[in-house]
This record gives structure tokens, C-alpha cells and sequence, in this order.
């Protein structure tokens, strides 16, 4: 499984946009300083996110970044995909080609474990990242469960 730096950082700086939306643009320098990620790197980052329509720039004086999508339906997957993070357990980027050229015997395992996490980080939206946060900023208890979001009643532990 390859979630690396790059879909972490994406979906860290996109809470922190999110927590200051409606306030205007954001700078790349703001978002770097609060969340300690390299500001060239998140230049690199953001110049996807919004060839991927997921925020717009504002240039000049006062300029930034806004989220281009409702919280509410932009999700984990969404941002995570945006900037070219693949989500794939398989060793052979799904290809059936694990071993020799064929589908090995764990193939369909971790095929099906690449589905649950893509559908789990597909049922968490930005806002409710945001709402969890300015919670837990606020000293209560967080607004979603992450840990339940994405279960069907039918699956849920005993």
C-alpha cells in the first residue's frame, strides 16, 4: 500500500484551508508555517488541486487559495486522487500480473482491500474533517466518528 507524504500533506493542507473558508484566500505560505509543510511542495500540491478544479487561485495582493467545492462534496478520495496518489496494495498496480506474468494467489485479497479503502476515504468528506477539527479545537468531542463513518449498520463489531 502506497499512501505516501504527498496524500498526506494534500489532505492536511485541504483541513486547513477548509477551516479557514469564508475568511478569503489563503496563502501556500500561511498553510506551510501552521502545518510545517515545505512551501515549494505545496506549490506543487496546489497547482494540481486546482487543475483538478478542487480550489482556485486568487492572484495580486491579498490573493490565495479558495476551495472551488462545497465541503460537503469533496471527499479523502477526492483529494487524494487529485494529486496522483495511487491507493493500490496489489504488487501489480492491479494488472493481474503479480507473478509471472499472472495473478498471484493473494491478487484478489488485496484488490479487495484496495475497494475498502477507497470507498472508506470516499464517505469521509473535507467538512466533516473540519467539523472534527474545530471540535477538538473547541475542547468537545468530535462531531464524526471516523472510525464508523463508512461501516453499514450490518457490518459493525459486537
Amino acid at each position: 500500500m502506497r499512501l505516501t507524504t504527498k496524500g498526506r500533506f494534500a489532505v492536511t493542507a485541504m483541513v486547513d484551508l477548509g477551516m479557514r473558508h469564508g475568511t478569503g484566500p489563503v496563502t501556500l505560505a500561511e498553510i506551510s508555517g501552521r502545518q510545517k509543510i515545505s512551501l515549494s511542495y505545496l506549490e506543487q500540491l496546489f497547482g494540481k488541486l486546482r487543475r483538478r478544479h478542487i480550489v482556485d487561485s486568487v492572484r495580486g495582493p491579498g490573493g490565495g487559495y479558495c476551495l472551488a467545492r462545497d465541503m460537503s462534496a469533496l471527499t479523502v478520495a477526492d483529494i487524494i486522487l487529485a494529486v496522483d496518489e495511487p491507493i493500490d496494495a496489489t504488487q501489480c498496480a492491479g494488472k493481474e500480473n503479480c507473478k509471472d506474468e499472472e495473478k498471484c494467489l493473494t491478487h484478489d485479497l488485496w484488490a479487495t482491500l484496495n475497494e475498502r479503502i477507497f470507498d472508506y476515504l470516499g464517505s469521509v468528506t473535507l467538512k466533516q474533517l473540519v467539523e472534527n477539527q474545530r471540535a477538538k479545537d473547541a475542547g468537545i468531542a468530535p462531531v464524526h466518528d471516523m472510525r464508523t463513518v463508512a461501516r453499514k449498520p450490518d457490518t459493525v463489531a459486537a
